[in-house]
Order: structure tokens, then sequence, then C-alpha cells
């Protein structure tokens, strides 16, 4: 079988490599190859976005735009945003880059029995390392359907590396743009009925005997944007007991809609959002997925998880991503102990669930 360079599916045997495939894709590659419960997806590689750019012969400009620029000059910063976003956007996409995508979307398409919903998530090159957290820098969009859609928004996903606040990250950590690049992900959306993250550790305290799980009821955007408290439990690594645990107000939901194809906001009746919303057998089910996905990093993980209301009872339990747990991680703080020189905090919550949450999954930061 010939092997495209500008798309890699989650299941085709290729190494999981960051520089074609950034950070959420190389983690969903990794983990697919290592058994894990992934939705299927593909990556559409950074040789598709080098082409695009290499065609379009805006490089040069690009660099000279951002070259010497403030990142307090916030005004400064959206112009050059904007122009930039403006140009990746107008462009033409070179027609094999385009074609692979196509093919990879029908042959998704084909493999989940029909039409379904999907994901689209950036995934720069330079994100999710272990020494910083790009968690909200581009963008991800949820719910898509067709082939328009996608391609559309893989554009667009190219488009938000040049985001203010991503430009405005990139210079305040000396991340330089120079070969920086863009993969996309496109995956299945999960139909989450429960989703959250599950940390490898205390992140109040970086003690790596503990684990510590979010939930709430359907996607989990509305975490993200504060709209409601999740449940969260602190767990025993090894005995998997709670140790403590706060029921969250989750007093909404946001769900899939089929009438409309796209995510309607509900209110959750008294009698789900005041008590947790996972059951003690899909409470430990999700601690031992997050303690495969850190013995198989081989170091503390910050994971994405959904239950899929379209699957039955043991089989449900999804794993949207894994990246590594930049807040303690890199510390020389022992168990029980804040780390002497914590790495700069995470994004809120820990969340890139915006993106998936549902992600991922839909699968779906």
């Amino acid at each position: 079988m010939t092997l495209n360079p500008y798309i890699q599916a989650f299941d085709d045997g290729r190494e999981p490599a960051l520089e074609t495939l950034g950070g959420k894709g190389a983690s969903l590659v990794s983990m697919t190859a290592a058994g894990m419960p992934v939705p299927p997806g593909f990556v559409v590689t950074t040789s598709s976005f080098d082409a695009f750019v290499r065609e379009a012969g805006i490089a040069e400009h690009i660099h000279s735009l951002l070259e010497g620029l403030d990142a307090d000059d916030v005004a400064e910063v959206d112009r050059v945003s904007a122009a930039i976003r403006e140009d990746l956007c107008r462009r033409p996409v070179p027609e094999a880059a385009r074609q692979a995508v196509v093919e990879a979307y029908a042959g998704l398409m084909e493999a989940c029995g029909g039409e379904v919903p999907v994901a689209v998530r950036s995934s720069a090159t330079a994100e999710d390392l272990p020494d910083a957290s790009f968690a909200g820098q581009q963008d991800t969009y949820l719910w898509l359907n067709g082939r328009e859609a996608v391609t559309e928004h893989i554009r667009k996903c190219w488009a938000s590396l040049y985001t203010s606040r991503a430009i405005i990250y990139r210079l305040k950590n000396s991340i330089p743009n120079e070969g920086l690049s863009m993969a996309v992900v496109v995956q299945k959306m999960v139909n989450a009925r429960v989703a959250g993250v599950a940390i490898t550790m205390n992140p109040a305290n970086g003690d790596r005997s503990k684990l510590t799980i979010d939930a709430s009821w359907g996607v989990g955007e509305m975490v993200v944007s504060g709209q409601v408290t999740p449940d969260n439990i602190l767990l025993d690594k090894i005995t998997l007991q709670v140790v403590s645990e706060h029921v969250g107000d989750k007093h909404a939901e946001l769900v899939p809609d089929p009438a409309t194809q796209s995510l309607v906001e509900r209110e959750v009746p008294a009698e789900r959002a005041g008590v947790r919303c996972l059951t003690d057998t899909e409470l430990t089910a999700v601690a031992q997925m997050a303690k495969r996905a850190e013995k198989h990093y081989k170091c503390p993980q910050d994971i994405e998880w959904a239950l899929d209301a379209d699957l039955p009872d043991g089989e449900n339990l999804l794993l949207l991503q894994s990246r590594p747990e930049t807040v303690h991680s890199n510390g020389k703080g022992t168990a029980g102990q804040a780390p002497a020189a914590p790495a700069a905090p995470a994004a809120p919550g820990g969340f890139d669930l915006s993106s998936i949450t549902s992600s991922l999954t839909g699968a779906g930061k």
C-alpha cells in the first residue's frame, strides 16, 4: 500500500512523528497503536500545510510581518494576525493535498458506516511539549458534517496558527516562528453522555500517589467555559479508593441534536444535577485508563475522555487525548509536596475539551 505524505490514518502503522503530526496527532496515533480506545480518524500532516505555504509563496511575507513584533502591543498583534489569516484563507490548496483529504474523509465515513459528524482539530508541532502548554492556543471545530465543511475548517485550523493569542504565546515563551508548521486532526465525534479529564497526580500539590478525575454531563465545553462546575474526585492511584470528592453543580449539559446535527444546551433535572455523574465502575474504568496512559508515556498525564451514549456499557469509555501534565512534572518536589519550581500553568482546568471532550471525539484544545 502506498502511504500518502499528506495524510496519516491513526491506524496505518507509521510512527507517530511529532514533526509531521503535531502534538495531538502524534498522541492519537501513538495511543491507537498501543491499543487504547481512540475514536477513528486521520491527520492532515504538516507536509500538507508546508506545501500550501510553499505553493502560495507567502512564507517570507509572514516572517516579515512577525519580525520585531512586540507581544505587549496588542493592537499591532491583532492587525498582523488578521492580515496573515486572511491571506491563508483565500489562497488555493495544492490539488494533491486537497485530493488526499477528500479520499481520507471518504474512507473514514465508510469505516463509520455512513456520514457521521467529525471534529477538526489543530495540532501544532510546538504544542503539548513537556515544558510548555499550548492547549487552547489554536482552534478546534466540532460537529462538522460533510466534506466541504471539513476542508474549509482544515484551512481555518491552519490560519489559527497565527491567531493573536497564539502569536503572543510564542513571543512570550521565546518559541520561534521559523520552521513552525501545523497538522490537523479529523476524527469521529463522540456522542458524549459524560465527559471530563483525569490527571495522574494531585494537581493541587503534585502528589503522584493520587489521581484526579473531573466529570460532567454531556460534552465538555460547558466546563471549559465555566458554565457548570464538574464533579471532582481524588483517588488513591494504587487502590483506586476515593480519597475525597466534590459533586459539582451540573445544572446544564450540551448534547447532540440529530435533527440539526449540532449541539444544544438543555437543563439537567435536579435528580441528576446534584449527583455524581460517574458510577463506581465507570470511575474505576476512567482511573485505570489514565494509569495505562501514564505507563505508556512514562510520565504523568492529563487525559481527556468521554462515555459514548451510542456504545454499550463496558465498551463506551473512549480516550480522547493524552498529554504530559505540565504544572508539576518538571519540578523537583517529592510525592505529597509541591515542587520547588513548577512549570508554567496549563490551560484552565487542563481542558482542551473544547475540542474534545467531545470531540474527540468526538472524539475532539
